[in-house]
């Protein structure tokens, strides 16, 4: 009853479940890969946003790089800021506005310096034409504000290029802004989230980070590449069934229809009379 089965078509389609079925494994695994990823970096930032402040120097040096293990966490630094290599950081919008970030160096007792992100401002008429911004505070100034590696191509998906209107850059990459400071940077750079003294005028805060939801989307998509299998496996077997169901009705069919009398078998002949038993 079976022997269908064996048929070129069912075997291309034995073929096609077999192989889905391990790709939808592969594809479920990956996406709980990305949700275990996600969920760890979610619990990760939280843990560092709560932490205690701790100073600049405890945490990164010049020249370093800041790990994604200490992204977040609050640092201290006090120095002088160096306004005359300030600059702004194109496509950065903030509550639906297009605008710019503002960087200045924070130079330290030691004549290092540390990027400082001090808000946003923004655009001005054009993309090209300079915004305005606030100055930074004159005199010795206590920063406190959120550690973060710096920017890059492979962390952003931003494609950095030259060409720029001038102290214009699209990226706060730590590395190739030490190129163009007279002193030695930091590697990672501070979001400024307070200040002593308090500043008269400044560009308006960058929001807390957006941590998501720890990857449950991932961990949605997962569970439903899993599924996907459970689909497969009962489609092939309710097709097969139903293959069978339908030859064997086809086979039960044959017999009664061949039991039937040929039209017109044992009718009389016109003008004859049927014919009756013995006499």
């Amino acid at each position: 009853m079976y022997r269908f089965l064996l048929r070129p078509r069912w075997l291309a389609f034995h073929l096609l479940v077999l192989l889905l079925i391990p790709a939808f494994v592969f594809l479920g695994r990956w996406q709980f890969g990305r949700y275990e990823e996600r969920s760890a970096a979610s619990e990760r930032a939280h843990a560092n946003i709560a932490a205690a402040t701790v100073p600049l120097a405890e945490l990164d040096r010049p020249g370093a790089s800041v790990p994604e293990a200490v992204k977040f966490r609050t640092v201290t630094v006090t120095g002088r800021f160096d306004q005359a290599h300030e600059l702004v950081v194109r496509r950065r919008p903030q509550n639906g506005q297009a605008g710019f970030y503002v960087i200045t160096p924070l130079v330290t007792a030691d004549g290092a310096a540390v990027v400082v992100n001090r808000g946003w401002v923004r655009m001005g008429p054009t993309a090209e034409a300079p915004p305005e911004v606030p100055p930074p505070t004159a005199g010795e100034v206590s920063v406190t504000g959120r550690l973060r590696p710096a920017e890059t191509e492979d962390n952003t998906g931003i494609t950095d290029r030259t060409g720029l209107p001038p102290r214009q850059v699209l990226l706060i990459d730590t590395a190739k802004l030490a190129r163009m400071m007279p002193y030695k940077l930091f590697g990672g750079y501070v979001e400024l989230t307070a200040q002593q003294p308090v500043a008269a005028a400044a560009p308006d805060p960058v929001p807390e980070p957006d941590l998501g939801g720890g990857g449950g989307l991932n961990l949605a998509y997962a569970v439903q590449w899993w599924l996907f299998i459970g689909i497969a496996i009962g489609g092939w077997f309710t097709l097969i069934r139903r293959e069978a169901h339908d030859l064997r009705a086809e086979s039960d069919a044959a017999p009664a229809a061949d039991a039937l009398p040929a039209p017109g078998a044992d009718q009389p002949v016109a003008g004859e009379a049927p014919a009756t038993g013995g006499h």
